[in-house]
């Protein structure tokens, strides 16, 4: 018998779900003027950062580590210092991220985990005062 508890990756049901959310992610973030500002801040094309964070939250949530086996540690924090975040960033990119976990038909209690969790690394990652 298999006492652990089912990882976050599990839960969210893998790959499948998890690229799914992020596709959702990069699309509202790409069409809805709401979010203009996070997007200013990426590449023309989205590809890239796609698949980055896919790979990336793949690992954090307990799946394959598949962004540390590309590109080793994530170091979010030195790896975002080059672009301005601040308080508008981190609301903007939370908001997509919540649109994307309805999109996606994650269960909500599940949805509100995982926003929290996120919620702590956005904060983090701010590096300008607004």
């Amino acid at each position: 018998m298999n006492d652990a508890l089912p990882t976050l990756y599990e839960q969210l049901g893998g790959e499948t779900v998890i690229r799914r959310l992020i596709d959702s992610f990069y699309d509202h973030m790409d069409s809805d003027p709401a979010f203009a500002g996070i997007r200013a801040l990426h590449p023309p094309q989205l590809t890239g950062s796609r698949d980055k964070t896919f790979w990336f939250l793949c690992g954090w949530s307990g799946g394959p580590n598949y962004y540390i086996e590309r590109f080793g540690h994530p170091r979010l924090r030195a790896r975002h210092l080059p672009f301005p975040i601040g308080v508008s960033e981190r609301d903007q990119w939370l908001g997509c991220m919540a649109r994307a976990l309805v999109d996606s038909e994650i269960p909500e209690p599940l949805q509100r985990q995982l926003l929290g969790s996120l919620a702590g690394t956005a904060d983090w990652m701010r590096n300008k005062n607004d």
